[in-house]
Order: C-alpha cells, then structure tokens, then sequence
C-alpha cells in the first residue's frame, strides 16, 4: 500500500502557531508519529509540506498511478483552493481529508470547505492522532 500524506500552508508551523488551537507538539512530531505508525502496518508513506498551492497540486498529480491513497491537510488552502479540489478529483486516488483543529466549529469563513467534495472522508479535531485515523481508514478500504 502506498500512500501520500499532504500538507499544506502552515502545517509546518505546528508548535509554534497558535498551541492554544494546536498544541505544542511541532511538525517533526508529526512527521514521526505518522511514519512509526506507517511502519507498523506495512504502508509505504511519503511526507509532503508546501506552502505553495502550485506546489500541492504538482504533488497531486504526481501520485497518480503510483499511490493507494492520499491523506491530506490543505490548511488554509481548504477554504480558497479549486485547484487543489480539481487535482484531487482529476487523479481519482481516493483521499481523505483531515483537520487537527475542527474548522466547522470556529470562523466563520473556516466552514466553505473546497477540499472536501473531492475527499471519500473528513477527519477533523481529532488533533495529531486524526492522521492516523485517515491512515487505516485508507488501509482498511483498499485492503478490503
């Protein structure tokens, strides 16, 4: 199983901004968290971070043929980006979206939402731990 876990703008800020909404834990503990666990099942995982919305989608496309599923954080890219969207649907890899924080629950503008529509799954406020949800979500769908 071969699988991409995709963030977007800021994620790598994790730690660092706002640990009253994200906590203290920084992007690295993500990074190994996520691998650990890849390990432990047998999934083969590539990381991405960009802040550059061209960059995602690049990415996106990219994985087409080549990976199982994608697990994706756009960030603030959920609530602007057609182009992520478009990416998504384009590669018809099935993905799942997740959130460390619940946006539907805070501003305002966090509830338009392009990403999901393109997503077979939303995981949201479920802090760190919402990643590996997304993650045997996506194992236990393409392994049935």
């Amino acid at each position: 199983m071969n699988l991409l876990v995709i963030n977007g703008c800021n994620i790598n800020m994790i730690g660092i901004r706002e640990p009253e909404l994200y906590g203290t834990d920084t992007y690295d503990d993500l990074v190994n968290m996520i691998r650990k666990h890849a390990s432990k099942i047998g999934a083969n995982i590539e990381i991405y971070q960009s802040n550059h919305e061209g960059d995602l989608v690049d990415k996106i496309q990219a994985a087409y043929g080549k990976c199982d599923g994608i697990v994706i954080n756009a960030g603030a890219y959920t609530h602007t980006s057609l182009a992520i969207m478009d990416a998504l649907k384009a590669v018809s890899i099935p993905a799942i979206e997740v959130h460390v924080t619940d946006p539907d629950s805070r501003e305002e503008f966090r509830k338009v939402n392009f990403i999901r529509p393109a997503c077979i799954h939303t995981i949201k406020g479920h802090g760190f731990k919402g990643y590996i949800e997304a993650i045997d979500y996506l194992k236990d769908r393409i392994l049935s």
